[in-house]
């Protein structure tokens, strides 16, 4: 049995157990935590293969030319030559940021060797992905401060002293006119315009440079100048991706495969990637409550691709914990806090996840919400109208009655009622979200024995209901 298979082995009884017991969730973050560390050599190619694979959106042409080019580089006494490339845009970094590095991470104890790409020099382009303008270019000064902060954040995730470091402005810089003509002599631009987002801002009227346009042959480039076998990116680089692959034919070279992670929707659970823009982010640089508090914040659903790409969980793990959710012998809140935990401890250890688990308990399923200053909606003034006019137009906590039914249709809007013994939440379904808030409020109070203050959250905010 592989170190991987004993671990999973250990695991599982684990999961089998009281998941509710701080003893026993200790000891699964403490099993589970040390895959983080885990040589995975041992694995075959197909098992290295399928182990990436899985938690991939794509791997392109196939799992099984990973498999192989895994195998060829064995054969050589070698391992994969890996490539993810960084534009150095921001200064602080979320939990999105670090998928692709936990992934790379695997690669790494496969005993395969990545090479990060610090783009230094398209970062003064802007990659407009999945941008409606053009995106303003950074200085020098900008992306030595952004570089920094990313390798400071995401290193708990990442071991940075066995990569390799590379600035694309080596050979980017040095390229000529007459060069850059004769490599685009040879790519269709209708290939350029396969871009969704260039697509919909020429059909809107907006702006498309020609920076802008040639940014894919840029970061192309790039895998033609570092030879690669693999390249990591987003779901959202693809097209990309898949223009390193051209460019490397074109070249004469082989090939490089190409691997997309998923896109990370945000904790507000709206279905929005996860943004600082859009205020759905788990910093990598808060506190360990707060990483705890926003991770316990999110919809149900979303348990399971967060366990999947934050932790080093095994899909069969993952399933059999959703089973017992489904079948009631494991509440979803106790999956929740093993899920946050997760993170915590990856970020600040297995002693720090703790005690923000029982910073947690102690004030949000013990306490009272009285002990928390939140805004007040009258019902007198506001109970015709339903929760997500109050969500949208009272309270602000969304940007529109839309954005909040569809809070409530992914099972993110809860009313909170206390009682003598602690609280009682009650979620709202999308019908009752859009009925009048007093006529749920009564119901839902009818049903509670005990009740006493009742409290509309949305996510991580709350506001009291009188």
């Amino acid at each position: 049995m592989t170190r991987l298979g004993e671990s999973v082995a250990r695991a599982g009884e684990l999961l089998a157990q009281d998941l509710s017991s701080d003893q026993t969730v200790q000891r699964l973050l403490q099993e589970t935590g040390s895959r983080r560390y885990l040589d995975l050599t041992d694995l075959s190619a197909k098992e290295q293969a399928e182990l990436i694979a899985a938690r991939t959106v794509e791997v392109l042409p196939g799992v099984d030319k990973l498999a192989e080019r895994i195998e060829e580089r064995r054969a050589a006494g070698k391992g994969l030559q890996l490539k993810l490339g960084i534009d150095p845009t921001a200064a602080d970094v979320h939990l999105g940021h670090a998928v692709p590095m936990i992934i790379l991470s695997r690669f790494q104890r496969m005993g395969h060797d990545v090479t990060l790409l610090i783009g230094d020099f398209t970062a003064k382009i802007g990659d407009p992905t999945g941008r409606t303008a053009e995106r303003p270019p950074l200085t020098d000064e900008d992306i030595a401060k952004n570089l920094a902060g990313y390798r400071e954040q995401v290193r708990p995730f990442f071991d940075f002293e066995k990569v390799t470091f590379v600035q694309n402005s080596t050979w980017l810089a040095p390229y000529t006119f007459p060069e850059l003509l004769g490599l685009l002599s040879q790519v269709p631009v209708s290939q350029l315009l396969q871009r969704e987002d260039f697509r919909n801002r020429l059909a809107a009227g907006s702006g498309l440079t020609m920076s802008e346009l040639l940014y894919p042959i840029a970061q192309g480039l790039d895998s033609v100048a570092l030879d690669c076998d693999v390249e990591l990116g987003g779901a959202d680089q693809l097209l990309n991706l898949q223009m390193g692959r051209k460019l490397m034919e074109l070249k004469g070279q082989k090939p490089q495969l190409v691997v997309t992670m998923p896109l990370i929707e945000g904790t507000d659970g709206t279905g929005a990637k996860m943004s600082k823009s859009k205020g759905n982010y788990v910093g990598l640089s808060a506190t360990a409550d707060d990483v705890f508090g926003k991770i316990m914040s999110v919809p149900d659903r979303l348990m399971e691709p967060y366990l999947k790409a934050w932790t080093e969980w095994t899909d069969e793990e993952i399933a059999l914990a959703l089973s017992r959710v489904e079948e009631r012998s494991l509440h979803p809140m106790d999956l929740k806090k093993i899920l946050a935990g997760e993170v915590v401890a990856a970020l600040y250890g297995i002693e720090a996840a703790m005690a923000a688990r029982a910073g947690f308990v102690a004030q949000f399923s013990k306490k009272s919400f009285s002990d928390v200053e939140t805004p007040v909606v009258e019902l007198s003034e506001h109970g015709d109208s339903p929760a997500t006019a109050v969500l949208s137009q009272v309270l602000g906590f969304q940007p529109s009655a839309s954005a909040a039914r569809r809070v409530a249709k992914q099972n993110g809007l809860r009313l909170v009622v206390e009682t003598d013994g602690g609280q009682e939440a009650v979620v709202l379904a999308e019908a009752d979200a859009i009925r009048p808030l007093g006529e749920v409020v009564t119901e839902t109070v009818a049903k509670v024995a005990g009740a006493g203050r009742v409290y509309l959250k949305a996510g991580r905010k709350i506001a009291e209901l009188r």
